[in-house]
This record gives C-alpha cells, sequence and structure tokens, in this order.
C-alpha cells in the first residue's frame, strides 16, 4: 500500500479502476473464454539518431533502492521504471488502457484464471544478456518469495497465491505454489490464479513487478532460483541488494553511478525501441528549497520539487523560461478518519460524556459522525488551502479513475443537519452535555492544520459545550498511534499502487483492509459488495457494486472527504515531451511520462 501524509501531494504508481482486462485496446474472442491483447507498436528499430543534452531533476528525497523486487517508494520508482521495464504498460493519459511493453500480446483464459503472454523478441539487458522467458519466470518468483512489508509484492502475492503474505507468516505458500503460479510454456509467459482478479493486468504495470536480468541477478549474488534455496530467501530485506548496487534491466536508460546526493543514467544504446533524445540524466538531492527554486530560475535544473501549488503560484509564475502545467489528474484520495473505539486516555480526556471528554466508543454512534461530517466546510477548505481549485469528493477514491460515480452527491457543509444529528447523537446526551474531543495533525502540514481549524470552528460554533482541541505531532507519531488505536480523529491518505479502484476501496472500506480495523470500522453489506467486485471482471457490474458502496459509505460516514485538489507541475519551457495529452500520473512521479519521451529544445 501507499499511506500518504496530508502534505504529500505525490502522484504514485503505483497505484483503480475497472476491469483493464476487458477495456484494453484488446480483442475479444467471444467464441472462447479469453480474451486476447496485442502489440500495436509501429516500430521496434532503434533510432539512429545520437540522443545529446543531459535533463537534471532536483529533489529532497534520496534514493533508497533500484531494485524493482522491493520498490514501493516514489523517489526510488522514479528511477527503476526508466531503468527496468514491465510487461505491460499505460497508454499515453490513459488510466484505463494498457498497452504492450516486454509482451506484444497475451490471452485470458479460463473465465480470468489464466494468462498467457508472448513476449517480445530482440531485447536486450543492459549487460548484453537477451531477455528472455526465463527472466520474467525468475522476476515474479523471487518477487513471491521474497515479498517483504517494505515493498508491494503482497498484491501480486495475493492475486497469484491467494494470500498477500510471504511463506514465514503464511504455512499455505508453498514452492508448488509459487511454481505453479508463474511458469514457462516455451517462450510463452503462463499465470495461473486461484480466483480471477479483475485487476490482475493493472498490477503488472506496476514497476515493482519489472522484469530483472536473471543470469546476472545470480552472477552477482542474488536468489539462485532453486527450490533448494527458496526458503532461506523467504521474506529477505533486499533494499539494498546486490541488483539495487548494480541493476540490469531493458529500460531505455541504465545505470552509470549512484552516490548519497545523486543518481547518473545514461541512454542505453542497445535499447530495442528508439533511442531516446536525451543522453544523460541526473537526480541530484538537493535538501533546500531555496537552493532548489535558485536553480531552477537560473536554468540549472529542468524539473524541480517546488514544494507545491503555492510556492508555484507565489514563486514561479510568469518567471521567465519557466512552464506550468496546471489541473493534472489528481489520484490520491485524503480523509479525516473517525475512530469507534478509541485506545488509551489521551485522546478521550475524562472518557465520558461530561463536556471534559468522550467515550472511547463516542464515534460509534453514526449520528455523531454524521454532524462532524456536515460540519465541514469544503468549499472554504477548497478555497483557503486549494487556491480554488478541486471539487468535494463523494467517495474516498479518485474521480480520475473508472468506477468513481460522478452523480452521486457528495455529503455537503450543513451546520443546520449537523445541529440536528448531534441534538439526537447518544440519545440527546451529546447536546446536553457537551464533549472534548482531541484531534491530530501532522506538524509542519498547513494543509492538515488548516483543515483541522476549520473543523473546530464550525463544530464549537454549534454549541458552546462541545470542544475540539487539535494537537500537532510528527507523522511518526500520528502513524504509531493510528496503528494502536489511540488517535481519534486524524487526516491521512492513500495513492494508487495500482490502476484499480480496488486498491482504494478495500483500502478504505473493507472490515479486513488498511483502515477499517485501525477505526474499527465495519459493515457486513459493503464487505459483501467490496468482495464481489474483487472477484469479478465485468466493468458494468463492478462499476454499479462501487455506486452501491459509496451511496451507503456516505450514510456510514466513517470519513470527512478532504476534496480532489487537480495537480500542478512547473518546469523549464525547453523540456518537450509534458503535455496534458500525455501525463499520466500512473507513470513518472515527476513530468507523468517516461524519460525516453522528453527531449529538450
Amino acid at each position: 500500500m501507499t499511506l500518504l501524509n496530508p502534505s504529500s501531494k505525490r502522484v504514485l504508481s503505483a497505484t483503480l479502476l475497472i476491469t483493464l482486462t476487458l477495456s484494453l485496446a484488446a480483442c475479444k474472442n467471444d467464441t472462447a473464454s479469453s480474451s486476447t491483447a496485442t502489440d500495436t507498436t509501429t516500430s521496434d528499430s532503434p533510432s539512429s539518431v545520437e540522443p545529446t543534452g543531459v535533463l537534471v531533476i532536483q529533489e529532497s528525497a534520496d534514493i533508497p533502492t533500484l531494485d524493482p523486487g522491493t520498490t514501493y517508494d516514489t523517489a526510488s520508482g522514479q528511477v527503476v521504471e526508466n531503468l527496468y521495464e514491465t510487461l505491460v504498460t499505460y497508454k499515453g493519459n490513459s488510466l484505463s488502457e494498457l498497452g504492450p511493453l516486454l509482451a506484444t500480446e497475451w490471452q485470458e483464459e479460463s473465465g480470468g484464471t489464466g494468462y498467457r503472454f508472448t513476449l517480445r523478441d530482440g531485447v536486450k539487458f543492459h549487460t548484453g544478456n537477451p531477455f528472455e522467458c526465463k527472466d520474467a519466470e525468475y522476476t515474479f518468483r523471487r518477487n513471491l518469495v521474497t515479498n517483504t512489508s517494505d515493498s508491494g509484492n503482497w498484491f501480486i502475492s495475493e492475486s497469484l497465491l491467494g494470500t498477500q503474505s510471504n511463506a514465514n507468516d503464511d504455512q499455505g505458500v508453498t514452492w508448488e505454489k509459487i511454481t505453479d503460479a508463474v511458469k514457462c510454456d516455451g517462450q510463452t509467459l503462463v499465470f495461473k490464479l486461484p480466483k480471477a482478479d479483475p485487476a490482475f493486468l493493472a498490477k503488472l504495470a506496476y514497476i515493482g513487478q519489472g522484469i530483472v536480468d536473471s543470469a546476472h541477478a545470480i552472477e552477482i549474488g542474488e536468489w539462485d532460483g532453486t527450490e533448494a534455496t527458496w526458503k532461506a530467501a523467504v521474506g529477505k530485506d533486499i533494499t539494498g541488494s546486490p541488483l539495487s548496487q548494480d541493476p540490469s534491466g531493458t529500460g531505455a536508460y541504465k545505470l552509470l553511478n549512484k552516490t548519497a546526493t545523486a543518481v547518473t543514467a545514461t541512454a542505453f544504446p542497445d535499447y530495442w525501441g528508439e533511442q531516446p533524445s536525451i543522453k544523460d540524466v541526473i537526480l541530484q538531492k538537493i535538501p533546500e528549497q531555496a537552493a532548489r527554486l535558485q536553480a531552477f530560475e537560473k536554468g540549472d535544473a529542468d524539473i524541480i520539487e517546488t514544494g507545491g501549488r503555492s510556492i508555484i503560484e507565489a514563486q514561479l509564475t510568469d518567471k521567465p523560461g519557466i512552464a506550468i502545467l496546471d489541473d493534472l489528474p489528481s489520484t490520491s484520495a485524503f480523509g479525516i478518519s473517525m475512530n469507534q473505539k478509541i485506545s488509551g486516555k489521551t485522546a478521550i480526556g475524562s472518557g465520558k460524556l461530561d463536556g471534559q471528554g468522550i467515550p472511547a466508543n463516542f464515534f460509534s454512534d453514526a449520528d455523531v459522525r454524521r454532524g462532524f461530517v456536515a460540519a465541514f466546510n469544503t468549499p472554504q477548505y477548497i478555497e483557503d488551502v486549494q487556491k480554488g481549485k478541486g471539487k468535494p469528493l463523494n467517495f474516498l477514491l479518485p474521480e480520475t479513475f473508472p468506477g468513481y460515480d460522478a452523480s452521486i452527491e457528495a455529503a455537503s457543509y450543513d451546520i443546520d443537519a449537523a445541529t440536528e444529528y448531534f441534538k439526537t447523537a447518544w440519545d440527546g446526551q451529546v447536546w446536553d452535555k457537551g464533549f472534548t474531543v482531541n484531534v491530530s495533525y501532522r506538524a509542519g502540514s498547513a494543509t492538515a492544520q488548516t483543515g483541522m481549524e476549520i473543523l473546530k470552528k464550525n463544530i464549537e460554533t454549534i454549541n458552546p459545550k462541545f470542544r475540539v482541541n487539535i494537537v500537532a505531532k510528527e507523522w511518526s507519531q500520528i502513524i504509531k498511534g493510528s496503528n494502536q488505536g489511540s488517535e481519534a480523529m486524524v487526516m491521512t491518505g492513500w495513492a494508487p499502487d495500482y490502476a484499480d479502484a480496488d486498491n482504494f476501496v478495500y483500502t478504505f472500506y473493507n472490515s479486513e483492509g488498511y483502515y477499517n480495523p485501525r477505526i474499527n470500522a465495519k459493515d457486513e453489506q459493503i464487505d459483501t459488495w467490496i468482495n464481489e467486485a474483487r472477484s469479478i471482471t465485468d466493468t458494468e457490474k463492478r462499476n454499479v457494486l462501487y455506486a452501491d458502496i459509496a451511496k451507503r459509505a456516505i450514510d456510514q460516514a466513517w470519513y470527512i472527504n478532504m476534496p480532489n485538489e487537480p495537480g500542478v507541475l512547473a518546469y523549464r519551457d525547453n523540456l518537450k515531451g509534458i503535455s496534458l495529452d500525455t501525463f499520466n500520473p500512473m507513470l513518472s512521479f515527476a513530468t507523468g511520462t517516461y524519460w525516453k519521451n522528453l527531449s529538450k529544445s
């Protein structure tokens, strides 16, 4: 999963939608239980034009790993996705269409429980080794074997083995199951799933499934891919692996050097596709925002971590040599959660409805939750925090993703309605006795602080007996407290691991998802609908289910939904290949496209 703090406006892949199986640029076989996608690439011949120039990117984060098998953060992913390639990738700016990359075509079989991938010929790894089926087989088996909590392999394991856990945590994971799940039939890669997974193809587009050079990996000391040694590799931390230090992929760029402060890559001359226009790419770690902005304005950096919309609008708009691309699709969802069974005493004060605190199960009354939702002034938040950009969400699913039904009316700001909810809550005791609740926000996050201050003001306006104390905490403290169940209300969010609605809906609304166990929320009907939606491949049926879930979730009021916020990107205007038509939020975290598709004038 990808947990976001309220200030983290990262566009991640990582990251929703409908069954891509049926919405690809694919042919459907109406006479058999299969679907087929084929290669539409016009040319596999490398361009004769020599790449030139340097792309300079400056950010504050370091690069934890270059091993795709454990890549699960944006900083690492933006490099790994250019050194390695997956079987499939997103087409243009679409979030619902996949096209060929290292696979040229594929067939769905047996009602979605089997897939056969025809692999591209004439592809070389950076070592010069040829890309073959054995490399893809090794990659997926390695991911299933290692599968640590620091990687995204839990969701490919769930598809192929029926569990998110590795063999150390789930004794049902065996070598036989792993080898049955993925194997080569000649040069055709075959997957066998225990049940249909409508998100399976989207999961294959995640860079964590980038195909590694198996011969090179084994030679430099990685797992040797055999039954004799697999148990010793289960759950192994591969963040600083030999492959992270010496990567070999099929991507358009290969690693030149990695230090604590910079990563340098250069165009791979034997790349199977068209040669990139830009020869070298340098990612520099520059912690100081002022230094990044200065380099950017001088033209010493082409792309930088700016600090967000407020900085761009205040310091970069209308500056010579700088272009601004606004209204980029949002692929994250943020909300303020309400914990229905709070542990500990920090957040609940007296622990009673006496005006000095709240009972631990204060938010178990739906009218309390509905009152808080109705008291949040979303239009004010959009204006004050997002500079007028964005609109309310009816569901914690980005509106850019299929599965989001924009016709459903979002919960609205309504003080009169909030008042009536609070008068009804706890058989009138909330209104008569009042309450004091302590809520948390991430220290230093102006976004989260403003949101909580809006909520505090409106709640306390309703009844002088109502008190909301907002407390600034370190993000690590909030995560720890949320995991322990000691936080009453926090603002947090999610960015997609893969392009299917299930990655959000299961995460936020299923009783076994990421958040519900932490806020002690459960609804049998919602669970039933979610489990049905994640087991069928019929797009229309899934969308109907998601609409039903959204409507019921509004009534359950487990979260105060933050509005969506379109992204904004600043870049040097001599950098070409960046536009709304090419920007895909599931790809590069800086430019929305691979480095190979950029050029400089």
